[in-house]
């Protein structure tokens, strides 16, 4: 696995090659998990709020009461089955309590729709009841792909959604299949992922780019030998497949869904698997389904060049910011100083080797909520007198890595894994080295490490399955999609474009810098969102908030 910076937690390799594993981030914050990173760049999931960054503690509400129960799904819903899963769609799931007014469940789904009838995995799933008359359930991703919708709802299901979402609903979360605690992705030991983190490859040159893809070669075997046949299966059409059964369980005829950055992907493609069985969907920080992997790589490192520039002009304008003159001088001075720790990796105070990925990873990560950019000033301020410790700590929240050397998840590995089964990408030499020179001219700050996202999957065990399209929609019930003008991860374009292949759907925008809205924006989105999801009111198309 390269680094690079990865993209949205859910996580800059993307959330992949630089990848951000802002995997997904409070959703990163409030949780840390996140999106999709293009280029193995960086689509965090969105990050619910980054407070932990400045040292803020996020207040959690008293949770409901939760009794452990046993939920039989309505013989009419289960009727609807697809044939040959009818066990799946009719399953009881055991709901015990699992702390803090939760409850915790395990759904059984198939390994190969193609072969229902053969092996089985089980997701987890996590259930925040509701507090008033329940209408419902909504279904919740955080991004990714590969962010803990368990760890989403137990660090931030009282807190990022609103009360009166939570008097109407209950809200599930879940580890997509691949995820954490949903037959995960496996490859590495801890100590191997440290080691990984400080080889540096120089791809831009034919020696090193062999290394890479000699390294990636070797890791993508790991993975398959480590996590089984699974590891074939975990592509997002099957995701949204399972998703239809987790509806079905919690006894919904129609889906309710809350889905940030890649889980906005996740969305779609299950309201063009099932259209007759949307209810509500809400796609916050939407993914484009009919570009590239390199359209979208691109798309995020003309976003993150933006966004390093706003931050630096916000900067210059407070007190003891550490960039000087003016806002492309001092971008300027952070692109040299990323290049001097590129070209010389430093040590953090722990002890370990901070290369330029690394460097990268926590530089972007506080860029997905506008919050966390004062944490980043006092990272670069510390990096810039020649201590990168903080944008280390920085770098590992992003990567999910706890200050005792352990990985609270398996977000990069599920984030490649996935990724690789979604895009078909460029991966011979001169296609990636031409992609690099396209990069470097949309973002001169990050474009070298959005380069280079085949070398992740040049040589995985199972080919890609998917072919990026425009989504197709046909369904009767219309959807909101939700886009932020000044998100790095994912571009306004993208909702824009989502909302138009929908048809039948509203668009609002919030006029505000980071990764998604709801949650982290204003009243205006969040009433947008919930008299939809509890009144029926579809907001006006094109609302601005």
């Amino acid at each position: 696995m390269t680094s690079a910076p990865r993209r949205p937690a859910g996580s800059p390799s993307r959330d992949r090659s630089a990848q951000l594993s802002a995997g997904d981030a409070a959703r990163q914050g409030a949780a840390r998990r996140g999106t999709r990173s293009r280029g193995f760049a960086a689509v965090c999931v969105a990050l619910a709020s980054m407070l932990i960054l400045s040292a803020c503690t996020v207040p959690f509400l008293p949770a409901p009461t939760a009794k452990p129960s046993t939920s039989t799904v309505d013989p009419s819903i289960a009727a609807s089955a697809p044939e040959g899963l009818e066990k799946f769609y009719s399953q009881a799931v055991e709901w015990s309590s699992c702390g803090d007014g939760l409850q915790c469940g395990k759904v059984r789904v198939p390994v190969d729709y193609a072969q229902p009838g053969s092996d089985e995995i089980t997701l987890a799933a996590i259930k925040l009841p509701s507090t008033g008359d329940k209408k419902g359930s909504i279904l919740v991703n955080p991004g990714g792909p590969g962010g803990s919708g368990v760890d989403f709802i137990k660090d931030a299901g009282t807190t990022h959604f609103t009360e009166k979402l939570r008097a109407n609903y209950d809200i599930v979360g879940f580890d997509p299949r691949g995820v954490k605690d949903s037959a995960p992705v496996k490859c590495m030991t801890d100590a191997e992922r440290d080691a990984a983190r400080e080889k540096v490859f120089r791809k831009d040159t034919d020696e090193g780019l062999a290394e890479a893809i000699a390294f990636n070669k070797s890791f993508a075997e790991q993975c398959a030998q480590q996590t089984g046949p699974i590891l074939g299966h975990i592509d997002t059409v099957s995701a949204a497949k399972d998703l239809d059964i987790l509806r079905a369980v919690v006894n919904d005829s129609k889906l309710n869904y809350l889905g940030f950055s890649y889980g906005t992907f996740l969305g779609s493609t299950y309201a063009s698997l099932f259209a007759d069985n949307v209810g509500h969907l809400v796609l916050d920080g939407a993914v484009d389904p009919s570009i590239s992997n390199e359209e979208l790589t691109a798309g995020q490192a003309r976003a993150f060049e933006k966004a390093i520039h706003t931050y630096v002009a916000s900067c210059q304008k407070q007190n003891q910011c550490p960039m000087s003159g003016s806002v492309d001088n001092g971008v300027q001075e952070i692109r040299d100083l990323i290049s001097a720790v590129d070209q010389n990796p430093q040590t953090a105070k722990d002890g370990r080797l901070v290369t330029g990925n690394d460097f990268v990873n926590g530089l972007i990560l506080p860029l997905y909520n506008d919050q966390s950019w004062p944490a980043l000033t006092q990272a670069l301020d510390s990096a810039f007198s020649g201590d990168v410790s903080q944008m280390m700590r920085l770098a590992d929240l992003g990567a999910d890595r706890e200050p005792n050397g352990t990985y609270s998840s398996n977000s990069a590995f599920a984030f490649q894994a996935i990724n690789c089964l979604d895009y078909p990408m460029v991966m011979d030499t001169a296609g990636m080295r031409a992609e690099e020179a396209r990069l470097l001219q949309e973002s001169p700050t990050f474009g070298s490490f959005f380069a280079y996202g085949g070398v992740n999957c040049k040589d995985w065990p199972y080919p890609n399955t998917r072919t990026p399209a425009p989504v197709k929609y046909t369904g009767q019930a219309p959807i909101v999609v939700v886009g932020t003008t000044g998100d790095p991860a994912t571009p306004l374009a993208w909702s824009q474009s989502l909302r138009k292949q929908l048809e039948n759907a509203s668009l609002v925008t919030w006029e505000g810098e980071g990764h998604t809205a709801y949650g982290r924006s204003n009243s205006c989105v969040s009433t947008a969102v919930d008299d939809y999801f509890v009144d029926g009111k579809l907001p006006q198309d094109g609302l601005t908030c």
